[in-house]
């Protein structure tokens, strides 16, 4: 299946607190350098449960939970958008096309 043909699955949806990023540097020990659209660059991590089942490259649009304490330079890398759901986050106003 090409990326034309690519079938959109439910895309998840920000929730309170949660906002989407694009993973712009791997630094190293599982740990990478996110531009969030709330206008932060954060210093994210993949979770335990998640390091498996989640491969992140530079350019993946990702949703990030933000810590509690420095909400502002941290956060928790806990989905990573498709191609074409990152298409659908655009289209219904989520996203900016300009920020990809």
């Amino acid at each position: 299946m090409s990326e034309e043909e690519e079938i959109v699955t439910r895309a998840r949806v920000p929730k309170s607190g949660q906002v989407i990023g694009i993973v712009e540097q791997m630094m190293g020990f599982g740990k990478m350098r996110v531009r969030c659209v709330d206008g932060n660059t954060r210093l994210c991590r993949v979770p335990g449960k998640f390091r498996n089942r989640l491969w992140i490259k530079v350019g993946n649009i990702v949703l990030v939970e933000p810590w509690e304490l420095n909400s502002e330079e941290r956060g928790d890398i806990i989905y990573r958008y498709t191609r074409a759901q990152a298409e659908w986050l655009v289209r219904n106003g989520y996203l900016d096309r300009n920020w990809l």
